[in-house]
């Protein structure tokens, strides 16, 4: 028993990932549970962003606020990223022709143009990185997206009527509901309720173990993404390929930009770690829904890298 409960602390992202993936998968091979199904669906709606909203929540009564500011790896980290969306654009471009080519690559897209996952803090913390300046850069992050996608989709899909400022506002008002606002009672409850605040601090990775729950819910919906799509095999195939090339990439490229100013764990993370929930959004609704599936598998890559990352800081430290 002590050994379950050992490999479960020390595995929790890829024991998340798979309860969520197992338990999507019985629903759908088990149709005498669709009742079941149809009665939790709009449970699972309801939990997922209470979840998330919990678990930065208690990311941000831990944050020093006096400590979020702009710094030099926050503009590194942006200018990569706008690198690598310029990039994928003019490759967009070259294969306008080949529809399974564009959409292979426009899957890549939305694994780019992302923010920062608004949980990355969570797991920058337990990387030993700095939980201040990552969350001030994922505010950054969500604002510079929120610019970027509507005024790039449109160049992709001519049949994708994007109007900027609409976007923009309704970009914003996801992340405000997911990020700002616990940003907000997190310095709220730091500043007027000093013993509420101390004992949420001295639950021991109550931020990560809450984090896990929407994985799994993620997890499962990421499933279902990739078992409803109506892309063939081969094109799927392709995706998850260059969704696991892209993790690295970005981890590699992030990693090289904090080494040299001073921030490589926040760096990585900064770039790596991608807000998949908003990516999959703006793929249905801007690009062919199949890009979606990019952003699906990008988030169960990401967190077996994170787990991986966990486990090498933990045999370190």
């Amino acid at each position: 028993m002590m050994n379950i409960k050992r490999f479960i602390k020390d595995w929790t992202l890829p024991v998340a990932i798979a309860v969520g993936s197992a338990i999507y998968l019985t629903f759908y091979f088990v149709p005498q549970l669709d009742a079941v199904g149809n009665t939790m669906g709009p449970v699972i709606d309801t939990i997922f962003p209470v979840a998330v909203f919990l678990t930065l929540f208690s990311t941000f009564c831990r944050v020093d606020f006096h400590q979020m500011k702009p710094h030099r790896w926050h503009v590194g980290v942006l200018v990569a990223q706008i690198a690598l969306v310029a990039l994928n654009c003019w490759i967009i471009f070259g294969v306008e022709a080949h529809p399974q080519q564009k959409i292979l690559w426009e899957s890549v897209l939305t694994c780019i143009i992302g923010p920062a996952a608004s949980a990355s803090p969570v797991v920058t913390a337990k990387l030993g990185g700095n939980i201040n300046t990552m969350t001030a850069f994922v505010v950054i992050s969500s604002v510079a997206s929120a610019i970027m996608i509507p005024a790039v989709f449109p160049l992709l899909e001519q049949t994708a009527h994007v109007d900027f400022w609409s976007a923009f506002l309704i970009i914003l008002e996801k992340v405000a509901y997911v990020l700002v606002l616990p940003l907000i009672l997190g310095w709220i409850v730091q500043h007027y309720m000093k013993r509420f605040c101390q004992w949420i601090i001295s639950i021991p990775d109550l931020s990560f173990y809450l984090w896990s729950v929407s994985l799994c819910i993620t997890s499962g919906v990421t499933v279902r993404n990739i078992v409803h799509s109506q892309a063939g095999l081969d094109l799927l195939l392709m995706i998850a390929i260059l969704s696991l090339a892209l993790c690295f990439v970005q981890f590699l490229i992030g990693r090289g930009i904090g080494r040299h100013l001073g921030e490589e764990i926040n760096s990585g993370q900064a770039l790596f770690q991608k807000n998949t929930a908003l990516s999959i959004w703006v793929a249905y609704m801007y690009l062919n829904p199949v890009a979606s599936v990019g952003a699906g598998c990008y988030v169960l890559w990401q967190n077996i890298i994170n787990s991986l990352e966990l486990w090498e800081y933990r045999k370190k430290h």
